[in-house]
């Protein structure tokens, strides 16, 4: 990061200077930190859009472009040579590991993949019915009381370790999560098994016969975990890094990241895909629905068309879609009616004008939503994927911001409207 320029702000006929930062690609930033100092003013800017708030190596995303790098590799290239725990220790570690760091590092994930017996009887507070994420934001907060032995952030092997527990335990605590809704007993992990197919024998074997994962489908749900493993400083991230500004254990932070991933704006959007076309629900309705969302009168969206990041086609899609007709075709479901009617919808926004010119292209959700679905997962269960697959993104940044010597707690400012000083009346005067 350097600063070799400066940018000057004039208010009234006051010049500020500041200087300019530029990074190794992106947009060069313009750094305020002397604002309010200077100025006595805040900047304003909602939703952060405008806004850099920290320095980051790990993920870099060009949306006009369409591009998502991993630590300065394509997502296009690391979804096709890599598996999911080789791009996790990327993302953690900067660096693709050789082999024997590779078999060292699969060998410690999968020491830690069981959870502590006594945390399996805190599923039982729960509600059979309860909405996943719900259990998951409770489970993943408590870890922090059964492995309080690694929960000294500035202590570098107690963080290595919470990061190791962290991507070990997400797949048994999601799929343990599952089985209590279905009321089946818990599995225990395969160890003889890789990361995705250990994750599929948990969600679906049962204690009744031995349960072989079809290597298809494996490779489907890996390839979801690596598509979402990280996505730069989106709300879920941005939360992680606020939470971890304070202090907080790592596993308090994962925990406070999945409760803002559950939101329906940010990890619930393939679960909205999937009710829209519930909602459609047979291809002979798919003009009477293109119909309404080209309406601005009408509130009905598409879902899973456009990316607020994206102004070309999202990356991560263009796998999703070739995963999507591999999944359909090994499982023979071109001919389920979802998926006739999701495939149907799919043809007419890459070919109709309207949806071509806005750039409305399918994106992840879309795709992703319809291969879970293929897989057997219901789709409550959609965003604890996203959430077992966003883990080593969130440890990746909340480490990496405690390594930061220019970071400091999160206190974002605000524009108060409210009303100004006054003083209390008496009761019999109000």
């Amino acid at each position: 990061m350097t600063s070799q320029r400066s940018a000057k702000l004039s208010i009234g006929n006051q010049a500020y200077e500041f200087p300019v930062l530029s990074g190794s690609i992106g947009p060069d930033v313009i750094d305020i930190r002397a604002l309010y100092g200077q100025t006595g003013m805040f900047t304003f800017d909602p939703g952060f859009l405008s806004t850099g708030a920290c320095k980051s190596a790990i993920t870099y995303i060009d949306g006009d472009q369409g591009e998502l790098l991993y630590r300065g590799y394509p997502i296009e290239q690391l979804a096709v040579h890599s598996d999911y725990l080789e791009v996790c220790y990327l993302i953690k570690n900067g660096e693709l590991p050789n082999a024997e760091q590779y078999a060292d590092w699969v060998t410690r994930i999968k020491n830690h993949t069981m959870v502590h017996e006594q945390l399996t009887r805190f599923y039982q507070g729960f509600r059979r019915d309860a909405h996943p994420m719900a259990i998951l934001v409770g489970v993943v907060g408590a870890l922090s009381a059964f492995y309080h032995d690694s929960i000294d952030v500035n202590n570098p092997e107690h963080r290595m370790i919470a990061a190791i527990r962290l991507i070990a335990k997400m797949p048994t605590i999601v799929a343990m999560t599952h089985k209590y809704s279905l009321g089946q007993p818990f599995m225990f992990p395969r160890n003889d098994l890789d990361y995705s197919a250990n994750f599929m024998h948990m969600m679906f074997a049962t204690p009744c016969e031995r349960y072989e994962p079809n290597p298809v489908l494996v490779r489907a749900l890996d390839r979801i975990l690596i598509l979402h493993a990280d996505h730069e400083q989106n709300a879920s991230t941005s939360t992680v890094r606020l939470a971890g500004s304070s202090g907080a254990n790592p596993f308090a932070c994962i925990a406070a990241g999945i409760a803002c991933l559950w939101g329906p704006a940010h990890g619930g959007a393939n679960e909205a895909c999937l009710r829209m076309l519930e909602e459609i629900g047979d291809v002979s309705r798919v003009g009477e629905f293109i119909k309404r969302a080209k309406d601005k009168n009408d509130s009905f969206k598409l879902m899973g068309f456009g990316h607020r990041v994206y102004k070309n086609y999202d990356p991560r899609a263009k796998l999703m879609r070739e995963t999507c007709h591999e999944v359909l075709n090994e499982l023979g479901l071109h001919n389920d009616r979802l998926f006739k009617l999701a495939l149907e919808l799919e043809r007419i926004a890459l070919e109709d004008d309207y949806f071509v010119e806005k750039k409305l292209y399918p994106n992840v959700d879309f795709y992703s939503g319809i291969v879970q679905r293929a897989l057997g997962i219901p789709t409550q269960m959609f965003t604890g994927i996203f959430a077992l697959a966003r883990t080593v993104g969130w440890i990746a940044q909340w480490h990496e911001m405690i390594g930061d010597p220019e970071q400091k707690i999160g206190r974002p400012r605000q524009l108060y409207v409210g009303a100004t000083r006054r003083d209390v009346p008496p009761r019999a005067q109000r």
